[in-house]
Formats: structure tokens, sequence, C-alpha cells
């Protein structure tokens, strides 16, 4: 995979996070675990039938994902994917998978969060743009939502470090339904519309914390029905 293209914001390179907008400018705040604690054991996986896209991690192989230049962030651990970035302001790191041609399909996943305050992953990816979800923990308590680098909703979601947290978006034509641990926090058309198809990415992002180590598990991706037209 090609090193993530970068673009200039405010004088200065800002990293992919941005364009797959899982972004949190200076995500100050975070508190967790302690450094090399692992997280409590993740949920229960059950793989729908209608799957186009699962992993519980539990091969111990990343098959059908695929790294951007900082692949060894990335491990399998327990079962569990982790990721971990070294302590250094605004680093970052992306796993993808999936087909460009999806357009209306539903991703859920597990994450916890260990070190840091962002956690999230992207939604119609496609030539490194998406729509990000940004699960902010710390004093946060947030999910934000990006397409490029403009923001097109937020919503309240308390989450804290060393727990799991269940995510869910729906993808239905420029419509994103968003839920984290079964709430509702975000049902809207995007003011800046997504790529209309694309795959998923999985993030990893220090922030101005520079601090990450987060985990992800029982990712699933779905079909859903189009979006109905008026």
């Amino acid at each position: 995979m090609t090193r993530i293209v970068e673009i200039g914001m405010l004088k200065r390179v800002v990293p992919m996070w941005i364009l797959l907008v899982i972004v949190a400018a200076l995500s100050l705040g975070a508190s967790g675990p302690a450094p090399g604690q692992t997280p409590p054991p993740s949920p229960e996986f059950k793989r729908p039938a209608d799957a186009l896209f699962a992993d519980d991690f539990s091969s111990g192989e990343l098959k059908g994902w695929r790294s951007d230049s900082l692949s060894s962030a990335w491990s399998i651990r327990d079962g569990m994917l982790r990721a971990e970035l070294p302590n250094e302001k605004q680093a970052h790191s992306f796993l993808f998978a999936g087909d460009t041609t999806w357009t209306d399909y539903a991703v859920d996943l597990d994450v916890c969060g260990m070190r840091g305050a962002d956690k999230g992953f992207g939604v119609r990816v496609l030539h490194q743009h998406g729509l990000g979800i940004d699960l902010r923990g710390g004093t946060y308590g947030d999910v934000m939502l990006y397409v490029n680098r403009f923001r097109v909703g937020s919503g309240k979601a308390k989450n804290e470090n060393g727990s799991w947290n269940h995510m869910r978006a729906e993808m239905r034509g420029g419509r994103c339904r968003l839920l984290v641990n079964d709430h509702v926090v975000y049902d809207e058309a995007t003011r800046f519309k997504p790529p209309a198809h694309g795959g998923i990415a999985l993030a990893a992002y220090a922030g101005g914390l520079a601090e990450c180590t987060v985990y992800y598990d029982n990712v699933v991706v779905t079909p859903l029905a189009a979006a109905s037209k008026p």
C-alpha cells in the first residue's frame, strides 16, 4: 500500500486521519489504564449469515486487510486486533478492507481504547477519502463525523478507556445512522457527501496527546436495502 496522501491545512501537514476524518485536532483530557495493561475479554462474536465481510481475528492473521506504510502498528493479541503508535503528536496508521463497489451497508465493530482519546473507523473509503467516525473518550465523551476536513455531524457518546464499546454505522445514500452502545447518536444526511461507494478503514491516531493504544474486534459489514427515493 502506498503512503497515505496528506493535504495542507492551516499552514501545516494534516494526516489522512482528517481525510477519513477520524480527527480530534488536539485531543486532550483522556485518561485510562496503566501502560501495558490489556483490555477485558471482548464481546462474543456472532457472524451474520449475509455478511459481506467479517473478522474476529481468531485466525491470528490479517487476511483481507491492507495496511498503510506503518504496518508495524498493527498486531493480533489474544484474538483481538491491537494498534499502538509511537508517542508522537499526530502519529497515525490505518487498516483497509472491503470492496470499492460497496454502497449501502452497515459496519458493526467493538472497540476498546487503552491510551489516548481517539478511536474509530471510516466508511465509504475510496482513494483515501471517506466518512470518518471518531469516538472520543476522556473528558470529551462524544463522537465526531467528518468528510475530508469538514465536520458534518457530532453527538454525545459516553465511553471510557479500558471498556469495550459497540459501534454501528448504517450508510444509505447520503445518510448516516450511527449508534454507540445501541444508542442512536446521529441520524442525518451529511452536509458534505462522502463517496457514493467504498470500503472500510480502522484507524489509530495519537492526536495532541501523543498517545494511542486501541483494540478492535468483531468487525462485520452487512448489506442494507438501498435508500428509497422521494
